[in-house]
């Protein structure tokens, strides 16, 4: 058996359930997915996602969205665009 290590934490208790939910839906202890993400981070030598500030668009876009606005779009991602660049 490997040697473990302890890891103790503070998050938001909110944000652990989100999560905890979302690991189990998936078959994941949260210590699997601290793991997973620890391994990620050794094999990419960095973090295994992009980290950035989000424009002014972007957070507007996000608020919306927390909001319950924002639209939904039926069909495929190519009549998504085409639907896009019609309106420029």
């Amino acid at each position: 058996m490997a040697r473990t290590a302890y890891l103790n934490a503070r998050i938001e208790p909110d944000l652990k359930d989100g999560a905890e939910k979302i690991f189990s839906a998936v078959g994941l202890s949260t210590s699997d997915a601290i793991s997973l993400f620890f391994r990620q981070v050794v094999l990419r030598k960095g973090l295994p996602f992009d980290v950035c500030i989000p424009n002014a668009v972007t957070v507007e876009a996000l608020k919306e969205l927390e909001a319950g606005g924002g639209t939904v779009h039926r069909g495929s991602a190519q009549e998504l665009f085409d639907e896009i660049l019609a309106e420029d």
